[in-house]
C-alpha cells in the first residue's frame, strides 16, 4: 500500500471511530454528520465521500460482512462441501470472537439495538450476503457439475440452500446480540454458541443432504 493510500486508509478509519463514539455517547439517530466532522477535523464533504450512507459510519466493514458467506464457498478447500467450508468458518470465527459474527461488545450492540435505522441496515446487509451466497453456490454447483451427471435441480435451489443458510447464519448472529445484550461475557457467548451452532449445522446437513465435518475438541 503506498503513501496515498495508506492516508486515506488512516482517514477513513478515523472518521469511523470518532462517528462510532458519538454514536454510542448520544444515539446514532441524535448524532449529525457535522458533529462527526467536527470530532475527527475533517470537513463535512470528506466524511461523506468516505461514507456516503451515516449508516455505514457505524457499520463500516459492511462489504466484508456481505461477501463472508461467499467467500467461504469460492476459497473452500478443492472437493469440500460448501455446508462443512462454511461451518467451519463460523466456528472458527465464533472461537476468535469476531465481529463478523456478531462480537460487537455490549456498548455498540445497545447502540444498533436502540436504533431503527441501523437495525434495519442490518437486516438489508443479511439479504445482500445471502444474495451473494445464492451466486456463490450456483457457480460451486456448476464447477462441480461439469465432470459429473447433469443437474436437475430446480433452477430456484440455490437460492433456496442459501436462503437456509444465511437463516441459520442470521440466527446466530442475532443469539449472540441477544446475549451480548444480557451482559454475559464473550466467553459465556461462546460456549452457549458451540452446541447451538452444531446444532443448527446438523439441522441443515440434514435439509441439504450434506455432511457436517466431524468436531475438533475445543
Amino acid at each position: 500500500m503506498g503513501l496515498r493510500e495508506s492516508k486515506k486508509q488512516e482517514t477513513r478509519q478515523l472518521i469511523s471511530d470518532c462517528a462510532t463514539r458519538l454514536f454510542i455517547d448520544q444515539g446514532f439517530e441524535q448524532t449529525t454528520i457535522t458533529e462527526i466532522a467536527a470530532a475527527a477535523r475533517v470537513a463535512k464533504k470528506t466524511v461523506t465521500n468516505y461514507f456516503p450512507r451515516k449508516e455505514d459510519l457505524a457499520l463500516d466493514h459492511h462489504e466484508a460482512f456481505t461477501g463472508g458467506l461467499a467467500r467461504t464457498v469460492v476459497e473452500r478447500e478443492p472437493g469440500e462441501e460448501p455446508l462443512v467450508a462454511l461451518g467451519r468458518t463460523f466456528r472458527a470465527a465464533l472461537l476468535a470472537h469476531s465481529p463478523v459474527v456478531g462480537f460487537t461488545g455490549l456498548p455498540f450492540a445497545r447502540m444498533v439495538a436502540d436504533s431503527p435505522t441501523l437495525t434495519a441496515r442490518l437486516r438489508e446487509l443479511h439479504d445482500l450476503r445471502e444474495d451473494s451466497l445464492a451466486v456463490a453456490l450456483a457457480d460451486a454447483a456448476s464447477q462441480t457439475s461439469a465432470d459429473a451427471t447433469p443437474n436437475t435441480a430446480p433452477a430456484l435451489a440455490h437460492r433456496a440452500h442459501a436462503a437456509l443458510i444465511a437463516a441459520a447464519d442470521r440466527l446466530l448472529f442475532r443469539r449472540i446480540q441477544e446475549l451480548t445484550l444480557a451482559g454475559r461475557t464473550d466467553d459465556e457467548i461462546e460456549a452457549t454458541l458451540l452446541p447451538e451452532a452444531d446444532h443448527l449445522r446438523a439441522l441443515l446437513a440434514a435439509a441439504l443432504g450434506n455432511r457436517p465435518a466431524a468436531e475438533s475438541p475445543s
